[in-house]
């Protein structure tokens, strides 16, 4: 691997960043529109396989505790390539399986490879410096909008062609290919060691008020769009009957929004400072919120009534996310890996927890979301202007 900062021209590191960004959308969004198959498949009520997805980032999310850290003080290669191989022994394993209790054994087992894919936004730092690493940052907003947008589409085609075990094989077969690149192209070199890296690098962030409150904030955006993709399958399939391929194309229009906020967040990037962007983000989340109510309340559970609010939404949560985690990460340059892994870990918690807390009320899946979106914005409201009193008082 080249050294820390070090440009970088070769196309396949690109190449290999865009497929690890494209492997984390596979185990989260390509399996929706399978959820009615694997409820049937198990005999259990597609509510429990919506719980599958939030077990799923909460053992990302504990794997990336311990990756993150040690890859600063061990190099990223070697821990990534373990990641890979156990994340495609899960998928494998998902797919042979015969039982619920053997296929959420084999999720959690995918989930913690899985944790290794958080090495992406580590390598990033470790393999771009200046304008390159925040055109590479850029690229990878944009890919993972279009991955996001296309992903219910593949997943559909993949459930009409394969079955449910489709997604997961394909799964293994683009893992194996990045297997290889990170092989090849990565160098086992120690990126960081020091008295501050491993586990004890935590100790340092979790007393940084500043780095956790951005963390935090980008883990509020980030629950907001988690609720939906837990809670969309139930709302669209299982309540509104759509079928898989319906399914996919109205997703369309909600990852379509993910591209539409990467670039609106480009151009504010270079405009306004990253707390009115942050603003303006949870302003659009608390509008997304207040519209999916209303809607409710008027016209019940549609279609148009569940997207076009999560449309509003999804950009501003694309607005906070980006200058939110950029704020956090960029306090902590040299321990790139840990300092993503906590901030990461936060997200997938976050995002865990609200969709579980959200697919527990089913029965009331419009409103339920809607209040959380307002909740999770006045939560970022308060949060900001906590930190703008401790800055005056710091000036002060």
């Amino acid at each position: 691997m080249p050294r820390p900062c070090e440009p970088v021209s070769n196309p396949l590191y690109s190449a290999l960043l865009i497929l690890l960004c494209l492997l984390g959308v596979f185990p989260l969004d390509v399996i929706l529109p399978s959820f009615p198959a694997l409820a049937d498949e198990f005999h259990v009520g597609p509510q429990q396989i919506a719980y599958s997805v939030s077990f799923f980032a909460f053992g990302v999310a504990l794997a990336q505790l311990v990756i993150g850290p040690l890859s600063d003080a061990m190099g990223r290669k070697r821990l990534l390539l373990a990641g890979l191989g156990l994340s495609i022994t899960g998928a494998v394993g998902c797919a042979f399986s015969t039982r619920y209790e053997m296929f959420m054994a084999f999720r959690l087992l995918q989930a913690l490879g899985c944790g290794s894919f958080v090495l992406g936004q580590a390598l990033v730092q470790d393999l771009y410096s200046g304008k390159q690493r925040n055109a590479m940052r850029i690229l990878l907003t944009s890919a993972s909008g279009l991955f996001i947008s296309l992903s219910p589409v593949a997943g559909a085609f993949l459930q009409q062609s394969f079955g449910w075990k489709g997604s997961f094989t394909v799964f293994a077969f683009i893992a194996v290919i990045v297997s290889s690149l990170s092989y090849a192209l990565l160098q086992d070199t120690p990126a960081l060691r020091g008295r501050r890296s491993g586990m004890r690098s935590y100790w340092v962030m979790l007393r940084d008020t500043t780095y956790l409150a951005h963390s935090l904030l980008s883990s509020l955006a980030f629950a907001c769009h988690f609720s939906f993709i837990v809670v969309a399958p139930l709302a669209l399939m299982d309540s509104l009957g759509l079928t898989p391929y319906q399914f996919s194309v109205v997703f369309i229009a909600y990852g379509l929004a993910y591209i539409a906020g990467g670039a609106a967040a480009t151009y504010l990037n270079n405009r306004v400072t990253p707390q009115v962007q942050i603003k303006t983000g949870f302003l659009l989340i608390a509008a997304g919120g207040i519209t999916l109510a209303v809607w409710e309340q008027l016209a019940g559970l549609t279609v148009t009534g569940l997207v076009l609010p999560m449309i509003i939404c999804t950009t501003g949560t694309t607005l906070v996310r980006p200058a939110a985690t950029t704020q956090a990460l960029a306090r902590y340059p040299h321990q790139a890996g840990a300092a993503a892994s906590l901030n990461t870990t936060l997200l997938f918690a976050g995002g865990g927890l609200a969709g579980s807390l959200v697919a527990g009320v089913e029965s009331a899946l419009p409103m339920s979301l809607g209040l959380f979106f307002l909740g999770a914005s006045l939560c970022g409201w308060l949060l900001l202007a906590c930190m703008a009193e401790t800055d005056r008082i710091a000036e002060g």
